[in-house]
Protein backbone atom coordinates (compact mmCIF):
# COMPACT_ATOMS: atom_id res chain seq x y z
CA UNK A 1 0.00 0.00 0.00
CA UNK A 2 1.26 3.50 -0.64
CA UNK A 3 1.14 5.92 2.10
CA UNK A 4 -1.98 8.12 0.75
CA UNK A 5 -3.86 4.38 0.64
CA UNK A 6 -2.65 3.58 3.86
CA UNK A 7 -3.99 7.07 5.72
CA UNK A 8 -7.45 6.67 3.81
CA UNK A 9 -7.25 2.88 5.34
CA UNK A 10 -6.67 4.19 8.49
CA UNK A 11 -8.90 6.52 8.86
CA UNK A 12 -11.71 4.40 7.38
CA UNK A 13 -11.01 1.54 10.11
CA UNK A 14 -10.51 4.08 13.14
CA UNK A 15 -14.37 5.35 12.14
CA UNK A 16 -15.82 1.99 11.65
CA UNK A 17 -13.35 0.79 15.56
CA UNK A 18 -15.26 3.61 17.14
CA UNK A 19 -18.90 2.56 15.79
CA UNK A 20 -18.88 -0.49 16.17
CA UNK A 21 -20.80 -1.96 18.96
CA UNK A 22 -20.53 -5.83 18.64
CA UNK A 23 -17.03 -6.88 20.19
CA UNK A 24 -16.78 -10.05 18.26
CA UNK A 25 -17.77 -7.77 15.58
CA UNK A 26 -14.84 -5.58 16.59
CA UNK A 27 -12.74 -8.52 17.22
CA UNK A 28 -12.94 -9.49 13.64
CA UNK A 29 -12.74 -5.69 11.96
CA UNK A 30 -9.21 -5.58 14.40
CA UNK A 31 -7.77 -8.88 12.95
CA UNK A 32 -8.46 -8.26 9.30
CA UNK A 33 -7.42 -4.89 9.06
CA UNK A 34 -4.25 -5.94 10.75
CA UNK A 35 -3.84 -8.92 8.61
CA UNK A 36 -4.86 -6.85 4.93
CA UNK A 37 -2.24 -4.09 6.21
CA UNK A 38 0.63 -6.39 6.45
CA UNK A 39 -0.68 -8.80 4.17
CA UNK A 40 -0.03 -11.41 7.40
CA UNK A 41 -1.44 -14.74 6.26
CA UNK A 42 -2.17 -15.27 9.91
CA UNK A 43 -3.56 -13.58 13.03
CA UNK A 44 -4.47 -13.85 16.58
CA UNK A 45 -5.85 -11.94 19.88
CA UNK A 46 -5.88 -12.57 22.99
CA UNK A 47 -7.48 -10.55 25.90
CA UNK A 48 -6.41 -10.31 29.23
CA UNK A 49 -8.47 -11.78 31.79
CA UNK A 50 -9.16 -10.72 35.52
CA UNK A 51 -7.51 -13.90 36.70
CA UNK A 52 -4.17 -12.72 34.97
CA UNK A 53 -4.75 -14.96 31.60
CA UNK A 54 -4.27 -14.02 28.02
CA UNK A 55 -7.42 -15.53 26.54
CA UNK A 56 -7.68 -16.79 22.98
CA UNK A 57 -10.45 -14.77 21.19
CA UNK A 58 -9.86 -14.65 17.85
CA UNK A 59 -7.89 -16.70 15.35
CA UNK A 60 -7.20 -16.65 11.64
CA UNK A 61 -5.22 -18.26 8.91
CA UNK A 62 -6.14 -17.69 5.36
CA UNK A 63 -3.86 -20.33 3.70
CA UNK A 64 -5.87 -23.08 5.68
CA UNK A 65 -9.49 -21.22 5.49
CA UNK A 66 -9.17 -21.55 9.23
CA UNK A 67 -11.18 -19.21 11.32
CA UNK A 68 -11.84 -19.48 15.21
CA UNK A 69 -13.65 -17.55 17.46
CA UNK A 70 -15.09 -13.69 17.02
CA UNK A 71 -18.36 -14.37 14.89
CA UNK A 72 -17.48 -17.51 13.78
CA UNK A 73 -18.95 -19.45 16.21
CA UNK A 74 -16.22 -22.18 16.32
CA UNK A 75 -14.75 -22.06 19.75
CA UNK A 76 -10.91 -22.20 20.07
CA UNK A 77 -9.43 -25.36 21.12
CA UNK A 78 -6.83 -23.60 23.28
CA UNK A 79 -6.06 -23.12 26.57
CA UNK A 80 -5.56 -19.75 28.00
CA UNK A 81 -1.84 -18.81 28.69
CA UNK A 82 -1.04 -18.03 32.45
CA UNK A 83 1.32 -14.31 32.59
CA UNK A 84 3.07 -15.38 35.66
CA UNK A 85 5.01 -18.36 36.52
CA UNK A 86 3.71 -20.67 39.44
CA UNK A 87 6.44 -19.13 41.71
CA UNK A 88 4.33 -15.49 40.92
CA UNK A 89 7.77 -14.21 38.37
CA UNK A 90 6.11 -12.73 35.14
CA UNK A 91 6.53 -15.30 32.36
CA UNK A 92 9.08 -13.82 29.94
CA UNK A 93 9.22 -16.72 27.97
CA UNK A 94 6.16 -16.97 25.57
CA UNK A 95 6.04 -14.01 23.14
CA UNK A 96 3.17 -12.96 23.86
CA UNK A 97 3.29 -12.58 27.67
CA UNK A 98 6.60 -10.84 27.00
CA UNK A 99 4.99 -8.34 25.09
CA UNK A 100 2.29 -7.77 28.24
CA UNK A 101 4.98 -7.28 30.41
CA UNK A 102 7.43 -5.27 28.67
CA UNK A 103 4.66 -3.55 26.95
CA UNK A 104 6.47 -3.81 23.88
CA UNK A 105 6.19 -5.12 20.67
CA UNK A 106 8.34 -8.30 19.39
CA UNK A 107 9.30 -8.43 15.84
CA UNK A 108 10.91 -12.10 15.21
CA UNK A 109 11.79 -13.22 11.10
CA UNK A 110 11.94 -17.26 11.53
CA UNK A 111 10.94 -18.12 15.06
CA UNK A 112 12.52 -21.88 14.03
CA UNK A 113 15.87 -20.10 14.23
CA UNK A 114 14.87 -17.24 17.13
CA UNK A 115 16.63 -17.83 21.10
CA UNK A 116 15.63 -16.13 23.56
CA UNK A 117 12.07 -17.54 23.98
CA UNK A 118 9.45 -20.21 24.03
CA UNK A 119 7.91 -21.76 20.89
CA UNK A 120 7.26 -25.33 21.71
CA UNK A 121 3.64 -24.58 21.66
CA UNK A 122 3.85 -22.80 18.58
CA UNK A 123 5.50 -25.55 16.78
CA UNK A 124 3.63 -28.22 18.35
CA UNK A 125 0.34 -26.52 17.05
CA UNK A 126 1.90 -26.37 13.95
CA UNK A 127 2.80 -30.38 14.01
CA UNK A 128 -0.85 -30.35 14.79
CA UNK A 129 -2.13 -28.46 11.91
CA UNK A 130 0.07 -29.39 9.27
CA UNK A 131 1.37 -25.56 9.43
CA UNK A 132 4.61 -23.56 9.56
CA UNK A 133 4.78 -20.15 11.68
CA UNK A 134 8.13 -18.34 10.75
CA UNK A 135 7.54 -14.49 10.88
CA UNK A 136 6.04 -13.54 13.96
CA UNK A 137 4.75 -9.93 14.56
CA UNK A 138 3.43 -9.57 18.73
CA UNK A 139 1.90 -6.15 19.80
CA UNK A 140 0.41 -4.95 22.70
CA UNK A 141 -3.11 -3.50 22.95
CA UNK A 142 -2.49 -0.94 25.56
CA UNK A 143 -5.89 1.65 25.71
CA UNK A 144 -6.05 5.06 26.77
CA UNK A 145 -4.50 4.74 30.34
CA UNK A 146 -1.38 3.14 29.22
CA UNK A 147 -2.92 -0.43 30.06
CA UNK A 148 -2.41 -3.21 28.22
CA UNK A 149 -5.97 -4.81 27.87
CA UNK A 150 -4.87 -7.24 24.97
CA UNK A 151 -1.79 -8.78 22.30
CA UNK A 152 -2.16 -8.70 19.02
CA UNK A 153 0.14 -10.93 17.05
CA UNK A 154 -0.03 -11.39 13.03
CA UNK A 155 2.09 -14.50 11.84
CA UNK A 156 3.63 -14.54 8.05
CA UNK A 157 3.84 -11.78 6.27
CA UNK A 158 3.76 -12.96 2.77
CA UNK A 159 5.42 -10.70 0.06
CA UNK A 160 2.51 -10.20 -2.18
CA UNK A 161 4.85 -10.83 -5.98
CA UNK A 162 6.75 -13.94 -4.56
CA UNK A 163 4.16 -15.19 -2.13
CA UNK A 164 7.02 -15.56 -0.19
CA UNK A 165 7.17 -15.66 3.55
CA UNK A 166 8.80 -12.43 4.61
CA UNK A 167 9.58 -10.66 8.19
CA UNK A 168 7.42 -7.93 8.99
CA UNK A 169 8.75 -4.98 8.17
CA UNK A 170 9.83 -2.01 10.20
CA UNK A 171 6.98 0.11 8.67
CA UNK A 172 4.32 -2.49 8.93
CA UNK A 173 5.17 -2.67 12.56
CA UNK A 174 4.72 1.03 13.12
CA UNK A 175 0.82 0.44 11.46
CA UNK A 176 -0.19 -2.23 13.09
CA UNK A 177 1.10 -0.59 16.67
CA UNK A 178 -1.34 2.39 15.43
CA UNK A 179 -3.86 0.35 14.89
CA UNK A 180 -3.27 -1.91 18.15
CA UNK A 181 -3.43 1.00 20.32
CA UNK A 182 -6.41 2.26 18.50
CA UNK A 183 -8.09 -0.92 18.62
CA UNK A 184 -7.62 -0.94 22.69
CA UNK A 185 -9.17 2.32 23.03
CA UNK A 186 -12.34 0.89 21.02
CA UNK A 187 -12.77 -2.18 22.51
CA UNK A 188 -12.11 -0.47 25.90
CA UNK A 189 -15.06 2.31 25.36
CA UNK A 190 -17.19 -0.71 24.26
CA UNK A 191 -16.54 -2.73 27.39
CA UNK A 192 -17.16 0.35 29.39
CA UNK A 193 -20.54 0.75 27.67
CA UNK A 194 -21.45 -3.21 27.97
CA UNK A 195 -20.24 -2.60 31.77
CA UNK A 196 -22.58 0.17 32.17
CA UNK A 197 -25.54 -1.27 30.43
CA UNK A 198 -25.49 -3.94 32.83
CA UNK A 199 -25.08 -2.20 35.85
CA UNK A 200 -27.52 0.07 34.89
CA UNK A 201 -29.66 -3.36 33.97
CA UNK A 202 -28.78 -4.71 37.52
CA UNK A 203 -29.66 -1.49 39.16
CA UNK A 204 -33.47 -1.92 37.62
CA UNK A 205 -33.31 -5.34 38.79
CA UNK A 206 -32.49 -4.20 42.01
CA UNK A 207 -35.68 -1.73 41.74
CA UNK A 208 -37.34 -4.76 41.20
CA UNK A 209 -36.20 -6.62 43.80
CA UNK A 210 -36.84 -4.15 46.16
CA UNK A 211 -40.42 -4.43 44.91
CA UNK A 212 -40.18 -7.52 44.98
CA UNK A 213 -39.44 -7.94 48.77
CA UNK A 214 -41.88 -4.86 49.27
CA UNK A 215 -45.07 -7.29 47.78
CA UNK A 216 -44.06 -10.52 45.94
CA UNK A 217 -47.23 -9.74 44.24
CA UNK A 218 -45.89 -7.11 42.62
CA UNK A 219 -42.85 -8.51 42.12
CA UNK A 220 -43.94 -10.54 39.71
CA UNK A 221 -45.98 -8.28 38.00
CA UNK A 222 -42.95 -6.64 37.54
CA UNK A 223 -41.25 -9.40 35.57
CA UNK A 224 -44.20 -10.86 33.74
CA UNK A 225 -45.42 -7.62 31.89
CA UNK A 226 -41.84 -6.99 30.47
CA UNK A 227 -42.14 -10.28 28.74
CA UNK A 228 -45.36 -9.81 27.61
CA UNK A 229 -44.93 -6.81 26.22
CA UNK A 230 -42.13 -8.19 23.97
CA UNK A 231 -43.34 -10.89 23.06
CA UNK A 232 -46.53 -8.98 21.15
CA UNK A 233 -44.26 -6.26 19.98
CA UNK A 234 -42.08 -9.01 18.26
CA UNK A 235 -45.70 -10.20 16.90
CA UNK A 236 -46.35 -6.76 15.51
CA UNK A 237 -42.99 -6.95 14.03
CA UNK A 238 -43.61 -9.98 12.13
CA UNK A 239 -46.77 -8.98 11.25
CA UNK A 240 -47.03 -8.53 7.20
CA UNK A 241 -50.83 -6.95 6.99
CA UNK A 242 -53.07 -4.90 8.33
CA UNK A 243 -52.49 -1.06 9.63
CA UNK A 244 -49.45 -2.32 11.58
CA UNK A 245 -47.86 -4.03 8.83
CA UNK A 246 -45.08 -1.50 8.26
CA UNK A 247 -43.78 -1.31 12.13
CA UNK A 248 -40.51 -2.61 12.72
CA UNK A 249 -38.09 -2.74 15.80
CA UNK A 250 -34.19 -2.89 15.98
CA UNK A 251 -32.29 -4.52 18.01
CA UNK A 252 -31.66 -1.35 19.73
CA UNK A 253 -35.90 -0.85 19.87
CA UNK A 254 -36.60 -4.04 21.52
CA UNK A 255 -33.87 -3.25 24.20
CA UNK A 256 -35.30 -0.02 24.76
CA UNK A 257 -38.62 -1.51 25.20
CA UNK A 258 -37.15 -4.07 27.28
CA UNK A 259 -35.74 -1.04 29.80
CA UNK A 260 -39.22 0.24 29.37
CA UNK A 261 -41.34 -2.36 30.69
CA UNK A 262 -38.52 -3.56 33.41
CA UNK A 263 -39.60 -0.12 34.95
CA UNK A 264 -42.83 0.47 33.97
CA UNK A 265 -43.96 0.23 37.53
CA UNK A 266 -40.76 1.63 39.42
CA UNK A 267 -42.76 4.23 41.16
CA UNK A 268 -44.78 1.48 42.70
CA UNK A 269 -41.56 1.38 45.55
CA UNK A 270 -43.08 4.71 46.91
CA UNK A 271 -46.95 2.65 47.46
CA UNK A 272 -47.46 1.42 50.78
CA UNK A 273 -47.29 -2.21 50.71
CA UNK A 274 -51.09 -2.37 52.82
CA UNK A 275 -52.69 -0.78 50.08
CA UNK A 276 -50.79 -2.39 47.35
CA UNK A 277 -51.23 -6.05 49.43
CA UNK A 278 -54.72 -5.40 50.53
CA UNK A 279 -56.21 -8.86 50.13
CA UNK A 280 -59.66 -7.87 51.67
CA UNK A 281 -61.73 -4.82 52.31
CA UNK A 282 -60.73 -4.73 55.78
CA UNK A 283 -57.06 -5.53 55.38
CA UNK A 284 -54.64 -2.93 56.49
CA UNK A 285 -51.56 -4.19 58.98
CA UNK A 286 -54.18 -7.24 59.48
CA UNK A 287 -57.96 -7.91 58.19
CA UNK A 288 -60.40 -6.03 60.74
CA UNK A 289 -62.59 -8.82 59.98
CA UNK A 290 -60.82 -10.09 63.54
CA UNK A 291 -62.24 -6.96 65.19
CA UNK A 292 -66.26 -7.14 63.67
CA UNK A 293 -65.89 -11.25 64.94
CA UNK A 294 -65.04 -9.57 68.59
CA UNK A 295 -67.34 -7.51 68.85
CA UNK A 296 -70.02 -10.37 67.75
CA UNK A 297 -68.55 -12.32 70.80
CA UNK A 298 -68.74 -9.50 73.03
CA UNK A 299 -72.92 -8.77 71.88
CA UNK A 300 -73.23 -12.60 72.50
CA UNK A 301 -71.89 -12.45 75.82
CA UNK A 302 -74.23 -10.06 76.72
CA UNK A 303 -77.14 -12.33 75.29
CA UNK A 304 -75.57 -14.55 77.87
CA UNK A 305 -75.40 -12.39 80.84
CA UNK A 306 -79.17 -10.94 80.00
CA UNK A 307 -80.37 -14.70 79.89
CA UNK A 308 -78.43 -15.51 82.59
CA UNK A 309 -80.70 -12.80 84.55
CA UNK A 310 -83.92 -14.17 83.33
CA UNK A 311 -83.69 -10.83 81.02
CA UNK A 312 -84.24 -12.22 77.62
CA UNK A 313 -85.91 -16.02 76.68
CA UNK A 314 -83.74 -18.54 75.61
CA UNK A 315 -85.84 -18.39 72.49
CA UNK A 316 -84.41 -14.81 71.74
CA UNK A 317 -80.96 -15.66 72.57
CA UNK A 318 -81.27 -18.48 70.27
CA UNK A 319 -82.61 -16.27 67.21
CA UNK A 320 -80.71 -13.58 68.06
CA UNK A 321 -77.40 -15.97 68.66
CA UNK A 322 -78.64 -17.31 64.77
CA UNK A 323 -79.01 -14.00 63.30
CA UNK A 324 -75.95 -12.40 64.11
CA UNK A 325 -73.55 -15.57 63.36
CA UNK A 326 -75.51 -14.67 59.61
CA UNK A 327 -74.71 -11.20 59.78
CA UNK A 328 -71.45 -11.82 60.37
CA UNK A 329 -71.03 -14.59 57.58
CA UNK A 330 -72.86 -11.70 55.09
CA UNK A 331 -69.90 -9.43 56.34
CA UNK A 332 -67.26 -11.85 55.88
CA UNK A 333 -68.50 -12.94 52.52
CA UNK A 334 -68.55 -9.06 51.51
CA UNK A 335 -65.01 -8.70 52.95
CA UNK A 336 -63.70 -10.50 50.23
CA UNK A 337 -64.09 -8.14 47.44
CA UNK A 338 -64.41 -10.64 44.96
CA UNK A 339 -68.15 -10.38 43.30
CA UNK A 340 -69.50 -6.91 42.57
CA UNK A 341 -71.71 -5.71 45.91
CA UNK A 342 -75.68 -4.86 44.78
CA UNK A 343 -77.37 -2.16 46.11
CA UNK A 344 -79.62 -4.45 48.56
CA UNK A 345 -76.06 -5.78 50.05
CA UNK A 346 -74.89 -2.48 50.18
CA UNK A 347 -78.22 -1.68 52.08
CA UNK A 348 -77.61 -4.75 54.59
CA UNK A 349 -74.46 -3.97 55.36
CA UNK A 350 -75.80 -0.36 56.65
CA UNK A 351 -78.40 -2.06 58.86
CA UNK A 352 -75.40 -4.43 60.11
CA UNK A 353 -73.69 -1.76 61.35
CA UNK A 354 -76.13 0.48 63.59
CA UNK A 355 -78.93 -3.17 64.20
CA UNK A 356 -76.33 -3.99 66.92
CA UNK A 357 -74.23 -2.07 69.86
CA UNK A 358 -71.17 -2.63 71.77
CA UNK A 359 -69.93 -1.09 75.36
CA UNK A 360 -65.63 -1.12 75.30
CA UNK A 361 -64.09 -0.97 78.82
CA UNK A 362 -64.89 2.66 79.43
CA UNK A 363 -68.42 1.52 79.30
CA UNK A 364 -68.79 3.95 75.56
CA UNK A 365 -71.55 2.39 73.68
CA UNK A 366 -70.91 1.91 69.83
CA UNK A 367 -72.56 1.09 66.85
CA UNK A 368 -71.56 -2.33 65.51
CA UNK A 369 -69.58 -1.32 62.71
CA UNK A 370 -67.81 2.40 62.40
CA UNK A 371 -67.80 4.85 59.28
CA UNK A 372 -64.71 3.77 57.83
CA UNK A 373 -65.57 0.14 58.08
CA UNK A 374 -68.76 0.98 56.29
CA UNK A 375 -67.13 2.62 53.51
CA UNK A 376 -64.80 -0.65 53.22
CA UNK A 377 -67.44 -3.23 53.04
CA UNK A 378 -69.62 -1.32 50.96
CA UNK A 379 -66.73 -1.08 48.22
CA UNK A 380 -68.61 -2.07 44.77
CA UNK A 381 -65.77 -3.54 43.46
CA UNK A 382 -62.55 -5.41 44.49
CA UNK A 383 -61.08 -4.21 47.90
CA UNK A 384 -59.59 -0.79 47.53
CA UNK A 385 -61.56 2.49 48.70
CA UNK A 386 -61.70 5.70 46.45
CA UNK A 387 -58.88 7.24 48.34
CA UNK A 388 -56.97 3.74 48.10
CA UNK A 389 -57.60 3.69 44.26
CA UNK A 390 -56.16 7.09 44.22
CA UNK A 391 -52.92 6.48 45.79
CA UNK A 392 -52.70 2.64 43.46
CA UNK A 393 -53.27 5.00 40.57
CA UNK A 394 -50.59 7.66 41.99
CA UNK A 395 -47.80 4.99 41.01
CA UNK A 396 -48.07 5.84 37.49
CA UNK A 397 -47.19 9.31 37.89
CA UNK A 398 -44.19 8.50 40.39
CA UNK A 399 -42.81 6.45 37.97
CA UNK A 400 -42.74 8.95 34.89
CA UNK A 401 -41.48 11.66 37.66
CA UNK A 402 -38.86 9.35 38.54
CA UNK A 403 -38.00 8.40 35.02
CA UNK A 404 -38.45 11.75 33.42
CA UNK A 405 -35.44 12.81 35.64
CA UNK A 406 -33.00 10.75 34.21
CA UNK A 407 -30.65 11.65 31.32
CA UNK A 408 -31.71 9.03 29.24
CA UNK A 409 -28.98 8.60 26.32
CA UNK A 410 -30.70 8.86 22.96
CA UNK A 411 -31.21 4.91 22.47
CA UNK A 412 -33.49 4.91 25.38
CA UNK A 413 -34.78 8.30 25.39
CA UNK A 414 -38.44 6.69 24.99
CA UNK A 415 -38.45 4.70 27.86
CA UNK A 416 -40.60 7.43 29.85
CA UNK A 417 -43.24 7.34 27.66
CA UNK A 418 -43.29 3.84 27.05
CA UNK A 419 -43.84 3.00 30.54
CA UNK A 420 -45.39 5.74 31.33
CA UNK A 421 -48.54 4.96 29.01
CA UNK A 422 -49.91 1.59 30.13
CA UNK A 423 -52.67 2.71 32.39
CA UNK A 424 -54.09 4.94 29.57
CA UNK A 425 -56.86 4.43 27.23
CA UNK A 426 -57.59 4.85 23.19
CA UNK A 427 -60.50 6.73 23.62
CA UNK A 428 -58.62 9.31 26.47
CA UNK A 429 -60.63 7.87 29.48
CA UNK A 430 -56.92 6.54 31.32
CA UNK A 431 -54.69 8.09 33.71
CA UNK A 432 -52.75 9.86 34.46
CA UNK A 433 -52.75 12.36 31.07
CA UNK A 434 -55.68 11.20 29.48
CA UNK A 435 -54.03 10.61 25.86
CA UNK A 436 -55.78 8.58 23.11
CA UNK A 437 -54.33 6.28 20.90
CA UNK A 438 -53.00 8.33 18.03
CA UNK A 439 -50.93 10.32 20.80
CA UNK A 440 -49.46 7.34 21.85
CA UNK A 441 -46.82 4.88 20.03
CA UNK A 442 -47.46 1.64 19.80
CA UNK A 443 -44.66 0.25 21.89
CA UNK A 444 -46.72 1.97 24.85
CA UNK A 445 -49.92 0.17 23.87
CA UNK A 446 -48.04 -2.95 23.73
CA UNK A 447 -47.28 -2.59 26.84
CA UNK A 448 -50.84 -1.23 28.12
CA UNK A 449 -52.29 -4.92 26.94
CA UNK A 450 -49.54 -6.29 28.30
CA UNK A 451 -50.02 -5.16 31.46
CA UNK A 452 -53.86 -5.74 31.54
CA UNK A 453 -53.68 -9.39 30.19
CA UNK A 454 -50.96 -10.05 33.07
CA UNK A 455 -53.31 -8.88 35.96
CA UNK A 456 -55.90 -10.81 34.77
CA UNK A 457 -54.22 -14.05 34.68
CA UNK A 458 -51.93 -13.52 37.70
CA UNK A 459 -52.58 -16.35 40.02
CA UNK A 460 -50.08 -14.66 43.07
CA UNK A 461 -52.06 -12.01 43.96
CA UNK A 462 -53.28 -11.66 47.58
CA UNK A 463 -57.20 -10.93 46.36
CA UNK A 464 -58.27 -12.46 43.70
CA UNK A 465 -57.46 -15.69 41.22
CA UNK A 466 -55.96 -15.94 38.27
CA UNK A 467 -58.86 -16.50 35.43
CA UNK A 468 -58.66 -18.72 32.74
CA UNK A 469 -57.44 -18.24 29.40
CA UNK A 470 -60.89 -18.16 27.47
CA UNK A 471 -62.25 -15.88 31.13
CA UNK A 472 -59.04 -13.66 29.94
CA UNK A 473 -59.37 -13.16 26.13
CA UNK A 474 -63.28 -12.83 26.84
CA UNK A 475 -62.79 -9.38 29.12
CA UNK A 476 -59.57 -8.15 26.93
CA UNK A 477 -62.12 -8.50 23.72
CA UNK A 478 -64.62 -6.34 25.36
CA UNK A 479 -61.60 -3.99 26.45
CA UNK A 480 -61.18 -3.52 22.58
CA UNK A 481 -65.09 -2.82 22.08
CA UNK A 482 -65.22 0.06 24.47
CA UNK A 483 -61.71 2.22 23.28
CA UNK A 484 -59.72 0.87 26.30
CA UNK A 485 -56.90 -1.26 24.42
CA UNK A 486 -55.40 -0.68 20.98
CA UNK A 487 -57.69 -3.20 18.24
CA UNK A 488 -55.19 -3.58 15.99
CA UNK A 489 -53.27 -4.90 18.76
CA UNK A 490 -55.24 -6.84 20.00
CA UNK A 491 -56.08 -8.61 16.67
CA UNK A 492 -52.27 -9.20 16.49
CA UNK A 493 -52.23 -10.53 19.73
CA UNK A 494 -55.25 -13.27 18.47
CA UNK A 495 -53.95 -14.21 15.31
CA UNK A 496 -50.15 -14.44 16.37
CA UNK A 497 -51.40 -16.34 19.06
CA UNK A 498 -48.89 -14.66 22.04
CA UNK A 499 -51.94 -15.57 24.43
CA UNK A 500 -50.58 -19.11 23.80
CA UNK A 501 -47.23 -18.60 23.67
CA UNK A 502 -47.63 -16.72 27.17
CA UNK A 503 -49.44 -19.32 28.40
CA UNK A 504 -47.29 -21.95 27.88
CA UNK A 505 -44.41 -20.01 29.79
CA UNK A 506 -46.41 -18.10 33.05
CA UNK A 507 -49.58 -20.02 33.42
CA UNK A 508 -50.25 -23.30 35.40
CA UNK A 509 -51.81 -25.72 33.08
CA UNK A 510 -55.70 -25.74 34.68
CA UNK A 511 -56.23 -22.10 33.98
CA UNK A 512 -55.17 -22.82 29.93
CA UNK A 513 -58.40 -24.19 28.45
CA UNK A 514 -59.87 -24.40 25.64
CA UNK A 515 -60.53 -21.19 23.76
CA UNK A 516 -63.25 -20.64 20.86
CA UNK A 517 -61.95 -17.73 19.17
CA UNK A 518 -65.35 -16.78 17.54
CA UNK A 519 -67.05 -16.59 20.87
CA UNK A 520 -64.28 -14.01 21.92
CA UNK A 521 -66.05 -10.18 21.97
CA UNK A 522 -64.40 -8.31 19.32
CA UNK A 523 -62.66 -11.11 17.38
CA UNK A 524 -61.38 -10.67 14.38
CA UNK A 525 -60.78 -13.44 11.69
CA UNK A 526 -57.19 -13.58 10.53
CA UNK A 527 -57.43 -12.27 6.36
CA UNK A 528 -57.14 -14.18 3.45
CA UNK A 529 -53.57 -14.41 2.61
CA UNK A 530 -51.69 -14.42 6.42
Amino acid sequence: MNQKTVLHEFLSIGASLSSETDIQQLLENIIQTAMRFTNADAGSIYLVQEDMTLNYEIVHTKSRDLHWGGISGTPIDASPISLFQANGEPDLSRVSCYAYHREEPVNIPDVYNATGFDFSGTHELDARNGYRSQSILTIPMKDHESEVIGVLQLINAVDPFTGSIIPFSEANQSIVEALASQAAVALTNRNLINHLEKLFESFISLINHAIDDKSPYTGGHCNRVPDLTMMLADAVNRCTVGPLSSFSLSNEDRHELKIAGLLHDCGKITTPVHVVDKATKLETIFDRIQLIETRAEIIFRDLKLAQAKNLISDEDVSQRHQQLIDDCNFLSHCNIGVESMRDVDIERVKAIAIHYRWEDLSGKIHDFLNEEEIENLTIRAGTLTGEERLIINHHIESSINMLEKLPWPKHLKNVPEYAGGHHERMDGKGYPKGLKREEMSVQARCMGIADIFEALTAQDRPYKKGKTLSESLHILGKMKLNGHIDPDLFDIFIWEKVYEEYAQKFLEPHLIDEIDLNKVPGYSPIPAGY
